[in-house]
């Protein structure tokens, strides 16, 4: 087994942190990028602003390979946008000839199994290679490795506006008038001003998105704001402001309540897409209640993403049944009960899957949960390696300080005892 590379699946932030990882051991790998670039799927929102400066933002092996070249790292204090997290840092990272010369682009994995084997087939899987299969330029390709680190994201997995996690009745068929992600509001002013838009989601996604519109609406007042979310109140989702231990985390959540405040933007709150709806007015939602909301001539899905775990259908995989997040880390971070992001530190032992050698890593890891930061990713990095290297005593000593959102609410309590009732909040 130990022939073979290690197969790193996504060329993003924690993918290239665990190649560098790898070069500092000496372990050989491979890393297949479905993009053209490393960080491709980063540059999709390289308008976006990050929250987290860069102090933050540069996993510790990938800055000593760095700077062992005379690459000089941004200021700590500095916010970069995604452009230039991918720029600055995730593209001379990649350039590295150590990493450089391992690195198919270009290149999207499939599915990953067990040579000769299906996962009905228990016995003997261990002493097996992993293959993977992908779509590269020239055609289908198979790499064969004693490991597989999955830092593959998200992000190509919107959830639908469909408050039951499906698409809702007509979604489909109005894909032309619906778009998912945060898109550059201000880059394409002309196709939001002075028109009706709707922002579907309550995360910071969406607050991101509702602040562009905002300054598209300063300069053109019959620009029209709605923001529809499925909780009841608006509770902690504006998030913890000055008390926030990332600045400006808590200052995006104060100016998206500012807005509301102001009546700058509609909040409709309680509201669960059941149905999209098209006429000659434009877009409609329809909720479960019949509340309808519109006509829209845009409408923008920030209701998060999902795991693609179809790649992974051939893999002996312990997967929690709800937030379809790598098993053990389900309580650590289930958003039921965590507000706060006092995500306990982990690693290996916790990422750790059936299927010997695999590993799910980043925001993959963390399913449907929407609270990862990359500081997560780059100690899973670090500690997944470590044990792919046989130093358990580096893989199992984690560590992993978050910084706090300033938010910490009670546990969820049900009357009719339908969700568990906890003593005390998760911090």
């Amino acid at each position: 087994m130990q022939t073979y590379p290690v197969a790193i699946i996504g060329a993003g932030p924690i993918g290239l942190a665990a190649a560098a990882n790898l070069v500092e051991r000496g372990i050989p790998f491979t890393i297949l990028e479905a993009g053209s670039r490393a960080g491709a799927a980063i540059s999709e929102w390289g308008h976006v602003q990050l929250f987290s400066p860069w102090q933050h933002c540069i996993d510790p092996a990938s800055r000593r390979l760095l700077e062992s070249t005379g690459w000089t790292a941004p200021p700590d204090n500095e916010h970069p946008t995604g452009g230039e997290l991918g720029d600055s840092y995730l593209t001379p990272l990649s350039e590295l000839p150590a990493i450089a010369e391992s690195l198919l682009l270009n290149t999207r994995g499939t599915s990953v199994s067990r040579l000769g084997v299906d996962k009905t087939r228990p016995v003997g899987r261990d002493e097996l290679p992993f293959i993977i299969a992908a779509d590269g330029p020239d055609g289908e390709i198979e790499v064969v490795a004693s490991a597989v680190i999955d830092a593959s994201g998200t992000w190509r997995q919107p959830n639908p506006l469909g408050a039951g996690g499906t698409p809702a009745l007509g979604e489909k068929s109005a894909h032309d008038a619906i778009t998912s992600g945060i898109p550059d509001v201000l880059g394409d002013a002309d196709r939001y001003a002075g028109r009706a838009t709707a922002v579907v989601g309550s995360g910071h996604s969406a607050q991101n998105v509702v602040r562009a519109l905002a300054a598209v609406a300063a300069s053109d007042p019959d620009t029209e704001i709605e923001w529809l979310v499925r909780r009841e109140q608006p509770g902690q989702m504006f998030g913890g402001g000055t008390d926030d231990e990332l600045p400006e985390r808590g200052a995006l959540g104060a100016a998206a309540k500012s807005l509301v405040s102001n009546g700058t933007v509609q909040l409709t709150t309680g509201f669960r897409t059941r149905e999209v709806r098209q006429d000659e007015a434009g877009t409609w939602l329809i909720g479960l209640d019949g509340h309808k909301a519109g006509p829209f001539d845009t409408v923008i899905n920030t209701t998060g993403f999902r795991p693609d775990l179809e790649m992974l259908r051939e893999m002996q995989l312990d997967m929690d049944a709800s937030l379809e997040s790598t098993k053990q880390l389900a309580p650590l971070i289930d958003p039921n009960y965590h507000s706060c992001g006092s995500v306990p530190p982990h690693g290996a032992r916790e990422l750790a899957q059936p299927d010997t050698g695999f590993f799910i890593v980043g925001n993959k890891s963390y399913g449907r949960a929407p609270t990862f930061l990359l500081l997560t990713g780059y100690e899973q990095a670090r500690s997944v390696v470590a044990l792919i290297d046989g130093d358990e005593e580096a893989a199992y000593n984690v560590e992993l300080v978050l910084p706090e959102t300033g938010v910490c609410s009670p546990a969820p309590q049900s009357s009719k005892g339908l969700l568990p009732v906890l003593d005390n909040s998760c911090c």
